[in-house]
């Protein structure tokens, strides 16, 4: 049995529900204690979700999802007292990135070179705080340019959006269907058995 992890989660409204439901749900059903957050909200709080979908179109819809309950005050996070960090993606990574709190948490991690999982637009947050200069990832092809532009190094995703990148101690995928690729990736590098 590999020891429990203390994972941050990152959130803010229109999040892509998947994106935050499934890893939140596998990390706690694995045994990991994940704290999901979104600046100037607290525990018992509601951040809104997103649904994308790939229906055929020249890129995603977008539905209203769930409401997702935030486990734990933002206010209160300390990233020293975390071992990873998740970064789903969706709507809210576009307006995040702008909160300077958020980006010192994120360099927090990166310093540190402690495992984060990022997901579709998440790597617009690791853009924004200036730690992928170097770093192979992949993301929602839509962010390519900006991760080109931060000087990251672009690993096209698969054609289904069904696949994962590991560089070290950064996890990507480009979309939710690249769920079992990512979380199984990520749960390696936390060094949780995966069978």
């Amino acid at each position: 049995m590999a020891a429990k992890k203390r994972i941050l989660l990152l959130a803010g409204d229109f999040v892509e529900d998947y994106e935050i439901m499934v890893p939140f749900q596998m990390l706690l059903m694995v045994g990991h204690e994940v704290d999901a957050v979104c600046p100037d909200k607290r525990a018992g709080e509601f951040v809104a979700t997103a649904i994308h979908d790939f229906e055929g179109q020249q890129t995603y819809s977008e539905k209203r999802g769930h409401n997702f309950r935030l486990n734990a005050t933002f206010a209160d996070v300390r990233p020293e007292r975390y071992d990873a960090l998740v970064i789903p993606g969706g709507r809210a990574p576009e307006y995040l990135r702008l909160d300077e709190r958020v980006l010192s948490i994120v360099r927090h991690f990166a310093d540190a070179k402690k495992p984060i999982a990022a997901i579709c637009h998440g790597p617009q947050i690791l853009v924004a705080a200036g730690v992928l200069a170097g770093r192979t990832c992949t993301a929602y092809p839509a962010v390519k340019p900006e991760l080109l532009a931060a000087g990251g190094k672009w690993a096209a995703p698969s054609d289904g959006l069904d696949s994962a990148h590991v560089d070290g101690n950064l996890v990507t995928a480009a979309a939710w269907p690249g769920h079992p690729a990512w979380i199984r990736a990520f749960l390696q590098v936390l060094g949780t058995p995966v069978a």
